[in-house]
């Protein structure tokens, strides 16, 4: 990384986010921040999440430009000299472009299906193979950091921000040691999160949803009043009646639980909780956020 970052005729540090790592990989942090006063390290309490730790980063830097990337290193260093060179020529966001991901098929195959899933709740056109791997100006940091929600998601908060931005294609590398964090749950939660942060569709599709049912069911009263009084039939259909009456009540059980999300949310951002809590740092700041 250092040896890549060199490379660009600039002053820089490197900041490092230990997100509660199961493996050692604080103490390799403090050793590196040891050997190199640029290399600076956070040590987050526990785990608070991926993109807690990118909040944490951001808040922490003090760089003219600021370039956000995963540490497994699928996103090469290498390309961070390509999205500076985008970058000057008036961008002040550039996001590294994925055209080849170098992830298993379940990986790719969750991503798409999650873009396509927030695209459609937001309204908004995403791209699933761009993810955090960018280059940021100053002020594009310091409006991230004004936005302080408990659910949180970079590429969604950068692409709301509306700044002038730009995507480059790189080279994307296979993963080296470990797997990823994320499996069904937790992506399922995060989609969770960054649909209800974003958009208040869902509650919108639920009142058409149960404006649609209910003019169903007064077309269908319609209809048996009719044949009872104009045809003289007797309406049968006790099993058709309990059935519908379990139908519509998991209906409603579900927009109960939509109605749900949505209040759990506010309760959450209520509490006014820290974002994350910091053990440790290798510098001198240690305000937590």
């Amino acid at each position: 990384m250092a040896e890549t970052v060199t490379k660009i005729p600039a002053q820089y540090e490197i900041i490092l986010v230990n997100d509660a790592s199961p493996d050692d990989a604080w103490q390799t942090i403090k050793n590196l921040s040891n050997q190199d006063e640029r290399i600076k390290g956070i040590d987050f309490a526990r785990n608070f999440g991926q993109h807690h730790a990118i909040t944490a980063g951001l808040d922490y830097t003090n760089g003219d430009w600021v370039v956000v990337m995963d540490c497994d290193l699928q996103d090469r260093p290498e390309e961070i000299a390509t999205l500076y060179n985008k970058a000057i020529e008036g961008y002040e966001v550039v996001f590294g472009k994925r055209e080849v991901r170098q992830d298993n098929w379940f990986k790719r195959k969750s991503s798409q299906v999650f873009y396509r899933v927030y695209d459609y709740f937001s309204g908004h056109a995403s791209d699933h193979s761009i993810a955090n791997f960018s280059m940021n100006e100053k002020k594009v940091v310091v409006g991230f950091r004004r936005m302080r929600e408990q659910n949180r998601f970079f590429p969604l908060f950068i692409q709301w921000m509306g700044y002038k931005t730009a995507t480059i294609p790189v080279e994307h590398n296979a993963r080296k040691e470990g797997k990823s964090s994320y499996n069904i749950k937790k992506l399922i939660n995060l989609a969770t999160d960054a649909i209800i942060s974003q958009s208040n569709k869902p509650l919108r599709l639920s009142i058409q949803l149960g404006f649609l049912i209910a003019s169903a069911s007064f077309i269908y009263a319609v209809y048996l009043f009719g044949r009872y009084f104009f045809l003289d039939e007797t309406v049968q259909g006790w099993t058709s009646v309990m059935v519908s009456i379990f139908f519509i009540s998991g209906l409603v059980f579900f927009n109960f639980g939509v109605l749900g999300l949505y209040i759990g949310k506010i309760f959450n951002e209520t509490k006014g909780r820290p974002l994350y809590l910091i053990r440790e740092t290798t510098s001198d700041k240690t305000d937590d956020y």
